[in-house]
């Protein structure tokens, strides 16, 4: 037997493969596909504030216990504060999100043509 068509085969088969993966690349589904699409310019402002705080907060003493606990109080954290805090995903606004499990089950379920017993 002679392993030299096999060897050719396989190295067919690798060149389409990186044919194909280089001119068809990966995309990625939304987290979020129902929230509305936003300009990369909506959030610079939000972002000079929170680096003129985190400016102070390098320039002075080390924060204080007590400093570091009311404004971590105030908002995410003592540098954010409660910048982009309707943005951020938490457990109280992530309720409508689709799992990565119930993506593959329809995504199954849309191949294969039937419905999960469960």
């Amino acid at each position: 037997m002679s392993i030299r068509p096999v060897r050719f085969l396989v190295a067919i088969c690798i060149s389409a493969l990186l044919l194909f993966s280089s001119a068809f690349p990966a995309s990625a589904d939304p987290v979020n596909p129902t929230s509305s699409k936003s300009s990369p310019q909506q959030g610079e402002a939000n972002l000079q504030s929170i680096e003129k705080e985190a400016q102070k907060a390098v320039l002075k003493d080390p924060y204080s216990q007590k400093e570091t606990q009311s404004k971590a109080n105030q908002g995410l954290n003592e540098i954010q504060g409660a910048a982009d805090i309707d943005q951020m995903n938490r457990p109280e606004n992530s309720q409508d999100a689709i799992s990565v499990e119930d993506k593959s089950k329809n995504f199954l379920e849309a191949i294969t043509g039937r419905k999960d017993k469960n």
